[in-house]
């Protein structure tokens, strides 16, 4: 495989691509993960790690009826969250982190969710992607979470070196228009998950891709 246009081309010029294709597909992208607040959103992340989000939402519906804030959270056993959730992949470490940061919630914040990195990222299970993607899609913040799926194509166009996420973080960051960002990541992640899988990639399948490269 050889790039095609793709010296020529700067990374801005680029990024300019990927963003109108990406507009195109994917002109109102929905948030994947059900929730009603930022508390339930919250907790959906944390249940995302190293799991899908469509097997969270399978599993939210019953935990968040058995409790949807942060002081029914608290009150609930360890061991009924991780019953709740035993589907989801390291359900014992989540289920008490989601015990614990709920307790946080009650005693620190009066059951309200911080608005804040810092404050997110102090609670527990709660890393930078969940609390980028809580600050980007219940406060409005402009954020970019690096998921998989973003930090595999912004390698796979050329915009980062696919080293760290935290570089293809700054780099997404420094490559597109901040008001951008909390709707460009989700058209990303929806692109990669119909068009440029991580197994399974054909390069006639992958629409920007294949526009951007020459096999």
């Amino acid at each position: 495989m050889r790039f095609f246009n793709f010296i020529q081309m700067t990374k801005k010029e680029r990024a300019k691509f990927v963003m109108e294709e990406l507009e195109k597909l994917y002109p109102d992208p929905p948030i994947p993960l059900h929730h009603t607040d930022a508390f339930t959103l919250l907790i959906a992340v944390v249940l995302s790690a190293q799991t899908t989000d469509k097997k969270v939402n399978e599993v939210t519906p019953e935990l968040f009826a058995r409790a949807s804030n942060a002081k029914a959270m608290s009150l609930l056993e360890t061991d009924e969250i991780r019953g709740l959730i035993k589907q989801i992949g390291l359900s014992n470490t989540k289920a008490k982190n989601i015990k614990k940061l709920s307790e946080i919630l009650v005693e620190k914040y009066n059951g309200e969710v911080p608005a804040t990195f810092e404050e997110l990222e102090a609670l527990p299970g709660v890393g930078h992607k969940t609390a980028s993607v809580v600050m980007s899609q219940a406060f409005g913040h402009q954020a970019f979470p690096v998921d998989t799926h973003i930090h595999r194509l912004m390698h796979r166009w050329g915009l980062s070196n696919g080293k760290s996420v935290e570089q293809t973080e700054k780099d997404a960051k420094s490559l597109f228009p901040k008001e951008t960002w909390n709707k460009l990541h989700l058209q990303i992640i929806y692109y990669g998950r119909e068009f440029s899988p991580a197994r399974s990639w054909k390069l006639d399948k992958d629409l920007i891709s294949s526009k951007i490269l020459e096999k």
